[in-house]
């Protein structure tokens, strides 16, 4: 099966996350190791569409390593989700000689691979997001530098709200998942953590919480708000309104999405990258990269995209008692 793999693409999907350039660069080398050619495709899906495509060397994945973002750029495609421009794309790949690809994204670029696998496309997802929402893998790429980014922002403003007796809502990025929230909360001692899982919209009970913290002499609260929560400026305003004490919001934004990646994001986007590229020249499509368990593995696309993750429950539990 591995003499049918002469050629394969890489591409970058969705969000930007930091680590993505050691997932590219592994996944070219190890490819040219194993005597096979890679071809890189700029922004993604819509870069395919567009043929915008790339031969890539060695050289050409050199001093990547430490970027963040990703060299091969990225875009949204919402077209691609149209069987028609599916078939075109996978045309596309073989006009071009592409036997297979490696997707490093979220859950909808694993959606667009398996998309091209049904057209005879070889196909593996790395998975490359910041929040965590995978529910395959215990590990995706850039969280880590992600949530460190936010953990030292909040640190700053956590002076500042400190020296000025003030409540602080940040909110943190994550959409619909609250893993960066769960764990900036912890890491930072929040005295609230606003997640998107159990979040029940009561907000007289955090009202009170201030106020009672206050009597005590704390002279500042810090509430970690996830993205898919948001509203933090209005939350802001009603908090002051109802206790009085001046309160500020503080958006992270894409802050947390660039950036120099750590070592564990070099480190596992890198051994991610290589297995990726390792059982796609060995002829296996409609797979994606996990880490779980300790161990680095892979699951069909299908059953990888029917897992459901929540919190867990006992680190929830934690959060609100420390």
């Amino acid at each position: 099966m591995a003499d049918q793999i002469k050629t394969i693409g890489v591409l970058t999907s969705g969000g930007d996350a930091p680590g993505m350039n050691a997932a590219i660069r592994a996944v070219v080398r190890k490819a040219l190791a194993n005597g096979v050619n890679v071809k890189g495709i700029k922004r993604g899906y819509a870069g395919l569409l567009a043929e915008e495509i790339i031969d890539m060397g060695r050289k050409d994945v050199s001093d990547t390593i430490q970027r963040g973002g990703t060299i091969l750029g990225t875009a949204r495609c919402l077209e691609f989700k149209e069987e028609e421009v599916q078939a075109q794309a996978a045309e596309i790949c073989k006009k071009h000689g592409i036997d297979g690809i490696v997707v490093i994204g979220g859950d909808g670029s694993y959606r667009g691979a398996q998309a091209l696998a049904r057209h005879g496309i070889n196909t593996i997802g790395l998975p490359g997001t910041i929040d965590l929402d995978i529910a395959c893998t215990d590990y995706t790429i850039g969280f880590d530098t992600a949530v460190n980014t936010a953990m030292q922002a909040i640190d700053k403003v956590r002076d500042t709200s400190s020296s000025h007796e003030r409540c602080s809502i940040i909110e943190v990025m994550g959409r619909n998942a609250g893993y960066i929230a769960l764990w900036c909360g912890i890491a930072n001692g929040a005295e609230d953590i606003l997640l998107p899982e159990t979040y029940d919209y009561n907000e007289q009970r955090i009202i009170n919480n201030i106020i009672e913290n206050r009597k005590k002499g704390k002279k500042h609260h810090i509430i970690i708000n996830a993205e898919g929560i948001g509203h933090s400026t209005s939350m802001a305003r009603r908090i002051e309104a109802a206790t009085g004490i001046e309160t500020r919001a503080t958006i992270l934004g894409y802050m947390q999405r660039g950036g120099s990646p750590t070592c564990k994001d070099r480190y596992y986007a890198s051994i991610m990258g290589a297995y990726a590229a390792d059982i796609l020249c060995e002829g296996k499509s409609n797979r994606v990269v996990a880490y779980r368990g300790g161990e680095f593995v892979d699951y069909d696309i299908e059953e990888a995209l029917n897992m459901t993750k929540q919190i867990p429950e006992y680190q929830y539990m934690v959060s609100k008692t420390i």
